[in-house]
C-alpha cells in the first residue's frame, strides 16, 4: 500500500482538493501519490516534459480564475516533485 501525500507528485495540487481522492491504477485500485487529474488507469494523463506540463497547468490554472503570478508560483516547484525529479 503506497503512503498517503499531502500533494499529488506531478503537479503539486493538494490531494484534498482531488474530488477523486487520488487517481487509480490500471487494476482499478486507487493510487494516493498521484491525483485523478494526472494518473488515471495507471497512466498518466499528460505525456511530455515538466516544462510543458507547467505551461499547460498555468493556462488551465488561469482560465479557472487564478491570476498569472499565483498560476506561476504554484506550478514553479514542480520539477522537485518524485514524477519529474530524474527527468
Amino acid at each position: 500500500m503506497s503512503k498517503q501525500n499531502k500533494i499529488c507528485q506531478s503537479c503539486g495540487m493538494p490531494m484534498s482538493k482531488d474530488p477523486q481522492g487520488g487517481g487509480t491504477n490500471a487494476d482499478a485500485s486507487k493510487n494516493t501519490t498521484y491525483c485523478s487529474y494526472c494518473y488515471q488507469d495507471g497512466q498518466f494523463s499528460f505525456i511530455g516534459t515538466v516544462d510543458e506540463f507547467q505551461e499547460s497547468c498555468r493556462k488551465i490554472m488561469i482560465e479557472k480564475g487564478h491570476n498569472r503570478i499565483l498560476s506561476w508560483l504554484f506550478t514553479r516547484g514542480m520539477k522537485r516533485l518524485d514524477r519529474w525529479k530524474n527527468n
